[in-house]
């Protein structure tokens, strides 16, 4: 079920058409989302199919369990597949403990390819921690979890049942937004972006581009927002 979020003010009356010349329409935006895991990123992303205004965001998933170029390369695949079908395609993936060339070379397929990375260094439960404090230092993937169990449970009701990550929870997106905040995992995402210059990502150690997705399907990418006002004036 779609679950509805607020957008800007300004962006809804630039969508609302409600002339006597001109009936209001809905318009459809379809992401497709390739990830590298099978249940932990699609059932996140999975949450994000929301309606602002008359604009409709249709988000699909697609767990494959493959590395990194193998992730880029099944985007590309199911892109071409159903041609004109997309507004948007995006390859979800991790560091991890794969090879640096092949990481680096993934990044740079999805974008000679025009696909949105969401890549993580070194994991994805980076883009979760940012959600309560900004670390602009390494940590092994097996570090996330303590940490991010000890923010939740500053504020978890149960003090005699603590809170517990999983990997694969399908409650992983609702908990951050009761007990995190989105906007703040945004902002402190670009702060650790903006601290590389270089196109070296693999040594990128903590970076995530997973905001990059998020603000498209959250309404605040204004790129995609000029697209869809252009469709409203066709």
């Amino acid at each position: 079920m779609a679950r509805a979020q607020k957008i800007d003010n300004a962006i809804l009356k630039r969508f609302a058409k409600s002339s006597v010349e001109r009936k209001p329409r809905e318009v459809k935006i379809f992401f497709l989302i390739v990830c590298e895991g099978e249940k932990t990123e699609p059932n996140y992303f999975e949450n994000f199919k929301n309606k602002f205004g008359n604009v409709i965001f249709e988000v699909v998933c697609e767990g494959t369990g493959c590395n990194t170029v193998k992730v880029v390369e099944e985007a590309i695949r199911i892109r071409d597949k159903n041609s004109n079908k997309y507004s948007r395609v995006w390859a979800v993936f991790d560091k991890d403990s794969f090879p640096d060339n092949d990481f680096n070379r993934a990044i740079q397929m999805a974008e000679s390819n025009n696909i949105g990375c969401a890549w993580s260094n070194e994991a994805f439960e980076l883009w979760y921690l940012l959600h309560f404090q900004y670390r602009n230092t390494g940590m092994q993937r097996t570090e996330y979890q303590k940490v991010i169990e000890d923010e939740v449970n500053k504020n978890w009701k149960d003090k005699n049942k603590p809170f517990r990550y999983t990997k694969n929870a399908t409650d992983t997106y609702d908990i951050l937004q009761k007990y995190g905040s989105q906007e703040q995992a945004i902002k402190n995402a670009k702060k650790l972006s903006q601290q590389y210059s270089d196109s070296r990502f693999a040594t990128h150690n903590p970076r995530t581009q997973v905001h990059e997705l998020v603000k498209q399907l959250i309404g605040k990418d204004e790129e995609l927002n000029r697209e869809i006002k252009q469709i409203f004036e066709e």
